[in-house]
């Protein structure tokens, strides 16, 4: 057995028992149905579908619904949560609307880049072995569940709180993030798609104000769901404020701006325009004028 997949199989339960974690945290002073609290349940399900999903990617050798099938997973839990709690709310519609909307965006964002691509070769290593393959999709619904635990223990918690003044802030802030993720990945999009732009790098709009726009929205758009969340959360319901913490600690140190950078600065390093770039672009958050 190779190395890496000892790891694999070393990191499978770990993300397991961290999903576990959570549950059983977020479950607190939350709902049940049938005596199974219903958070505990949509952590379940979470890791279930992808599971699923897995089995015919693997014999296939694809990874084409990967992206889909996260996104996917994010409407469909939120939906049934909606529908499976008790007493559901102003907060908890409005919640389930933000995560709806932002993942069905995103996923068919992506869906439709890797079909326009016919492949993601972040996974050309990984596929062949089952125990690294099985590893990432395991991983993606860890990430489900800790990006969307404030919405989704606040849409299941007990207690309820009319919209306030939190929750108008929270929404601003989400909208604001939701507006510079779509724009951000428009605009790269386009100046992709232009022939006359091949081996060059975007340096243009909101690429212009920060080396990764996409990523800034990300991580505000979930800190305005967290905010929303805020008034109904307690005892270890705490725990959900994980939510934007962690999309902001995976985007920033694990695998979104550290492997883009380092593939930028393999394709363009040393290049005046990119070195100038870099000095004088942020990393993350926009500069301002």
């Amino acid at each position: 057995m190779r190395d890496s997949d000892r790891k694999g199989l070393i990191a499978l339960p770990v993300v397991v028992l961290l999903g576990g974690l959570i549950a059983a945290a977020g479950s607190h002073h939350g709902a049940s149905l049938a005596g199974i609290p219903v958070f505990a349940a949509a952590v379940a399900a979470a890791f279930i579908i992808q599971w699923l999903v897995f089995i015919p990617s693997f014999k296939a050798q694809t990874e084409k619904y990967f992206d889909l099938t996260g996104a996917l997973t994010y409407v469909a839990i939120t939906v049934v949560l909606v529908l499976a709690t008790p007493g559901i709310d102003a907060r908890s519609l409005l919640l389930a609307a933000m995560v709806a909307a932002w993942a069905l965006r995103l996923g068919t964002f992506l869906s439709r880049r890797i079909h326009k691509s016919g492949k993601d070769d972040r996974f050309d290593e990984i596929k062949p072995s089952f125990v690294r393959f099985l590893n990432v999709w395991t991983m993606q619904g860890l990430w489900v569940v800790f990006t969307a635990a404030a919405a989704w223990v606040a849409i299941t918690s007990t207690n309820r709180v009319a919209l306030d003044w939190l929750a108008v802030l929270g929404f601003v802030v989400w909208a604001a993030g939701f507006v510079i993720e779509i724009v951000a990945d428009l605009q790269k999009s386009r100046f992709k798609a232009n022939p006359a732009n091949k081996g060059k790098f975007i340096s243009s709009g909101l690429w212009s104000k920060s080396r990764h726009p996409n990523y800034f929205g990300e991580i505000l758009l979930w800190t305005g769901v967290a905010i929303i969340a805020i008034p109904v959360l307690q005892g270890w319901q705490w725990v959900a404020l994980i939510s934007p913490v962690f999309v902001a600690l995976l985007l920033t140190k694990v695998s979104g701006i550290p492997l883009l950078e380092k593939k930028a600065d393999k394709t363009w390093g040393g290049e005046a325009g990119y070195e100038a770039y870099k000095k004088s672009t942020p990393v993350l958050i926009p500069k301002l004028g």
